[in-house]
């Protein structure tokens, strides 16, 4: 294995249980009063319905501005979280920005094909970036925003809030920790039923892709950070009904195998027809499943022969998984030190999903670029 791989495994394993316990303590000190300012662009479902709310979760993070289209909903935003008027942006004047010190992170919650050229002009303006996944439509993207933000000197994370959920955390450790023994099988289905054919996670300009972007991206990265391996190949089949008026532009199913280096094979399924939301990790000495793995909350674990013994995870590292992720980057800008989930990590899945969007359509197996 490689050093970058042990680095991931070690802090995939390790840093969640040690930021867990700094945050608790207080160990990792910040200044008198100080915490970071966050704009937040976007103020759809996922922007207004979850983040937003979580911000009375932080410890170290405070909602400073919104950027958003519609002015009337963001003037009743503004005034429902104490943001001031000062601090209402919308596209056209994104830019301006760089002229708020109160602002330190800027947070895009915007559809995927806009990532990039907001996460480019807010690297621009001097601010940090924590930009929901996917990353972008394309690998080609995903570097660009990576380049923009080192030129710029700036932080660039990506919301892979699972890294920062309690659920996971502890699957992870008890994984490495070896109590299920030698691993040898993952498996990993998500999906959902996709409702209005009109909203833009179903247009492929705006989303890049249909259900392996937006909810096979969980399967994805849980195969990674559960197996702390990247795989080395992926073989594809996708399954649509193009009557469906859902699926005019976008995939309804994939399955997708990964192989690991290690011998371990990743059998994973995304799909906007059925709902499902399951983890399960086969050793030679037991199993580890997880059902819901990756929800917003109520994420359940068994660790054994079965389903007989559920484990309650312990709490942290924040109040909850969003308000330790926000936490977790506001820290990084605190302190000057990387996020664990970097923007590298959110072009390797983009890398991964092109190749298992090309085998599908080549019906082949695809070897993956170390």
């Amino acid at each position: 294995m490689s050093v970058d791989l042990d680095r991931r495994g070690f802090v995939l394993a390790a840093g969640g249980a040690i930021a867990a316990s700094a945050i608790g303590s207080g160990a990792l000190a910040q200044p008198a009063g100080r915490k970071v300012g966050y704009a937040i662009v976007g103020l759809g479902g996922y922007g207004l319905g979850q983040i937003i709310p979580q911000f009375k979760n932080c410890e170290r993070s405070r909602l400073v501005a919104l950027v958003s289209g519609d002015p009337a909903k963001a003037k009743r935003v503004a005034a429902e979280y104490g943001v001031p008027e000062s601090g209402i942006y919308n596209y056209e004047n994104y830019d301006k920005i760089r002229d708020n010190p109160d602002i330190d992170i800027v947070y895009i919650c915007l559809p995927v094909s806009m990532h990039a050229e907001y996460t480019i002009r807010a690297a621009k303006a001097g601010k940090h970036v924590l930009c929901e996944k996917p990353m972008a439509v394309s690998s080609k993207e995903c570097e660009a925003m990576i380049a923009a933000c080192r030129q710029a000197g700036k932080k660039l994370m990506i919301g892979y809030r699972c890294h920062f959920e309690p659920t996971n955390l502890e699957a992870i450790r008890r994984a490495r920790a070896g109590e299920i023994g030698k691993l040898r099988y993952f498996r990993s289905e998500h999906g959902f039923n996709a409702g209005d054919p009109n909203a833009w996670r179903l247009k492929k300009a705006m989303s890049g892709g249909g259900s392996m972007m937006d909810i096979g991206i969980y399967a994805l990265q849980a195969a990674r950070y559960m197996t702390g391996e990247e795989p080395v190949s992926v073989y594809a089949k996708e399954t649509t009904d193009r009557n469906d008026p859902r699926f005019r532009e976008v995939e309804d199913m994939i399955e997708f195998q990964l192989e690991f280096p290690s011998g371990v094979i990743g059998s994973c399924m995304s799909m906007y027809s059925a709902n499902q939301n399951h983890v399960l990790l086969m050793g030679d000495k037991g199993r580890i499943e997880m059902e819901p793995a990756t929800a917003y909350s109520g994420n359940r674990l068994w660790v054994g022969k079965g389903r007989e013994n559920e484990i309650k995870p312990p709490p942290g590292p924040g109040k909850t998984q969003f308000a330790g992720q926000l936490d977790h980057l506001a820290q990084c800008v605190l302190e000057n030190r990387e996020p664990i989930v970097p923007g590298e990590e959110g072009l390797r899945d983009i890398r991964i999903i092109e190749a298992v969007y090309q085998s599908a359509r080549e019906k082949r197996r695809i070897a993956l670029k170390a």
